[in-house]
């Protein structure tokens, strides 16, 4: 049975459900029984008899909000028909609605038409306000903006560890949730408890609504990380690993150095696009670890030392530090230093740790391909050699069985020589080129592990530092993108805060007084 006949069985069903618990309460409210049958019909007259505004169904449709709305549907439905006490919301709730067959079938209730709306008491009113806060948020959450944490230094210099950002869902275009059973605004786990926060199945296919611009080169993006089987974000030590819907893997952040149709080269560290050294933004500086060596009594100077977030002493005169370009410059030229080495591991030498991960590819961390980046209905010769390269995709990512027996290739029970892409894939690199796990290590990112993109940065904490200056204040609402010094508009978002507030009690004001 395929998903979408599934999704056509349950949508039945519930619909059946609906209908056998509530048609004697349609026609107590005076409308037809038959209105609690028809699908999306049923819930806009039930809202009319719970006397809540029409686009509630809308929200009743929506992965995970729903989750929300639900509860809050069974409640009200009840409450209109005179059942109000705390036993009768708590038996709606622990039932999951199935009360409402009992209020249905066995009492003589009346419809109460013109019922207040507002709840009875204060804690009913507090958790009225924190349930709709709740609700707004997670859409906001879902399809519009998304906060995250940068854990990692991979992208040093442009983003650093324990910046906040918000990642903008419009940009790419929202993708709706696939799992449907979740917790609202977390991820994959739950925190303290570090237990899964949803459930496998039921699961929706994959949909995206229409962006307003695509990914370009060099755009920061945060996607969710193409391999990963761990159970939970908080990592799993148990050795035991499992599968995750696309929407729940670890959510990475990386800049796109690839494009769908490119051909990319790693060469001495540095990316090639379709033969041509690819020229990042002036925000980001690339970083390499180098072995310096001082002269006796020497040092290195305090404005570089300050700038050195990774780094160790080898020995009294050796160290291993991470390096900007132009810090290694300088470096190289300071009376305090002997020598400075950049690591770099040679062409040809090969890595099973680095993607593909076959000896028909001797690559490495510094030397990679030339490899190409597929394009949604493009076409690629194949055959066992090359097949490393696109094994994932067509297996995992585009979800077709692969048979290799001898020097031949079946894909769904049929010999091919070639593949047609059915999506674009990006690659996605770190600019902390030496301590980044990026697409070096796995590959291929899909288009449906795209989340958003990082549009500023709203908090940046320093754990280094000391009292106030933990709070990096000059990064506080700063770009993500662009060119030249990051720019700070915190002062303009204070003002305009104060400014809504003030705004906001003179009409309350003038209110009270009418």
């Amino acid at each position: 049975m395929s998903l979408v006949q599934m999704w056509f069985l349950f949508m039945l069903l519930v619909q059946v459900i609906h209908f056998l618990g509530t048609w004697k309460l349609y026609k107590k409210a005076g409308r037809k029984p038959w209105e609690a049958l028809v699908p999306i019909y049923n819930a806009i007259v039930l809202m009319k008899i719970i006397n809540r505004p029409w686009w509630w169904t809308f929200l009743l449709f929506v992965p995970i909000v729903n989750l929300l709305m639900f509860p809050v549907i069974w409640v009200e439905t009840i409450r209109s028909f005179g059942k109000n006490s705390t036993l009768d919301t708590v038996l709606v709730i622990v039932t999951l609605g199935l009360y409402i067959y009992y209020v249905n079938y066995a009492l003589d209730v009346k419809y109460i038409e013109d019922r207040s709306l507002k709840p009875g008491t204060e804690v009913g009113e507090w958790i009225s306000s924190i349930l709709f806060a709740i609700i707004a948020a997670t859409m906001v959450h879902t399809y519009f903006i998304q906060p995250f944490t940068i854990p990692t230094s991979s992208l040093e210099k442009t983003l650093l560890i324990g910046d906040f950002l918000f990642v903008s869902k419009v940009h790419y275009g929202a993708r709706t949730p696939i799992t449907t059973v979740a917790a609202p605004m977390v991820h994959d786990s739950l925190p303290i408890v570090k237990s899964a926060s949803y459930l496998k199945k039921p699961q929706l296919p994959y949909f995206r609504l229409p962006g307003i611009e695509d990914i370009e080169r060099n755009d920061i993006v945060v996607f969710n990380w193409p391999t990963d089987t761990l159970k939970t974000m908080w990592g799993d030590n148990s050795g035991e690993f499992t599968y995750k819907p696309i929407d729940k893997k670890t959510n990475y952040v990386k800049r796109c150095v690839g494009l769908p149709g490119d051909s990319l080269e790693v060469k001495g560290g540095f990316v090639y696009i379709n033969g041509k050294k690819n020229k990042l933004p002036s925000r980001a500086k690339i970083q390499f670890f180098y072995n310096v060596e001082l002269n006796p009594n020497g040092n290195i100077p305090n404005d570089i030392l300050q700038n050195v977030r990774e780094g160790r002493r080898l020995s009294n005169t050796k160290l291993l530090l991470n390096l900007t370009l132009a810090d290694a410059a300088r470096l190289k030229n300071s009376p305090g230093v002997k020598s400075i080495t950049r690591q770099v591991q040679p062409e040809g030498k090969y890595d099973k740790n680095i993607f593909p991960h076959s000896p028909d590819f001797p690559f490495n961390n510094d030397n990679l391909g030339p490899i190409y980046i597929p394009e949604a209905g493009k076409t690629v010769k194949l055959d066992t050699r090359v097949l490393p390269l696109y094994k994932e995709i067509i297996e995992l990512y585009e979800n077709n069985e692969l048979v290799v027996e001898a020097d031949k290739i079946f894909i769904n029970g049929e010999e091919v020589d070639s593949y047609t892409f059915k999506q674009n894939y990006f690659w996605m690199m770190g600019d902390n080129r030496d301590n980044s796990l990026d697409a070096r290590a796995w590959g291929y990112v899909p288009f449906d592990h795209i989340v958003g993109k990082p549009v500023f940065v709203w908090m940046s904490w320093d754990a280094n530092g000391k009292g106030i200056n933990k709070i990096r204040w000059e990064r506080m609402f700063t770009t993500v993108h662009g060119e030249g010094k990051p720019v700070s508009y915190f002062y303009y978002f204070l003002s305009a805060l104060l400014v809504y507030i003030a705004v906001r009690k003179y009409l309350k004001k003038k209110k009270a007084n009418q």
